[in-house]
């Protein structure tokens, strides 16, 4: 019976040492994510959202290989970005587009990326070069529009972007309008 006990207990301190299994995260990431995103959920709790960033990033960081490692690692970079921390989203999208290079959000990492650098961390340079990349890269993703839009605003205040958009209104008008004229002018002759 020592004998037993002798070899049984190492064995379980080992066991016990190697922390929750996989299923076990996955589940706790479930439970966490359920109580932050519920319907239920009063508002953003800052502190559920950083656990749960922190369980996303151990998890990827234990199973780099698992198939919820890009779709969590992903969630992160999101849950940081949303809770304006900069510098962490960017962290994050980049190991994304180093390690899952290939993945369908890898994409969208690159444009949320230049997104970070533009409106969280104001480093315009960053953000247009980010941009530039995302159109390079991804000519037919469906946000290159919202991508090069973002180029052509890029620095500019609210109040800029209203005044250059009803410059363009007037000009359209105008345009409209002379265009009506010679049709008449030449309906008339």
């Amino acid at each position: 019976m020592k004998k037993i006990v002798i070899l049984f207990f190492p064995l379980a301190l080992i066991l016990f040492a190697c922390g929750p299994s996989r299923d076990q995260s996955v589940t706790t990431i479930r439970e966490m994510e359920k109580q932050l995103f519920s319907s239920d959920a009063a508002s953003y709790n800052k502190a559920k959202a950083d656990s749960l960033m922190s369980m996303y990033v151990k998890f990827v960081k234990e199973n780099p290989a698992d198939s919820l490692a890009p779709e969590f690692l992903f969630r992160a970079a999101g849950l940081a970005m949303n809770s304006g921390d900069g510098t962490r989203a960017l962290n994050l999208y980049d190991q994304f587009l180093k390690d899952y290079p290939t993945h369908q959000q890898a994409a969208m990492s690159l444009f949320f990326k230049a997104f970070v650098y533009e409106n969280l961390l104001h480093n315009l340079d960053y953000a247009r070069e980010a941009y530039l990349q995302f159109i390079e890269k991804y000519p037919n993703d469906e946000f290159n529009d919202d991508a090069r839009l973002a180029l052509q605003n890029l620095g500019k205040t609210p109040d800029q972007m209203i005044r250059e958009f009803e410059e363009k209104q007037r000009a359209d008008s105008a345009r409209i309008a002379d265009s009506l004229a010679k049709t008449k002018k030449r309906r008339a002759k």
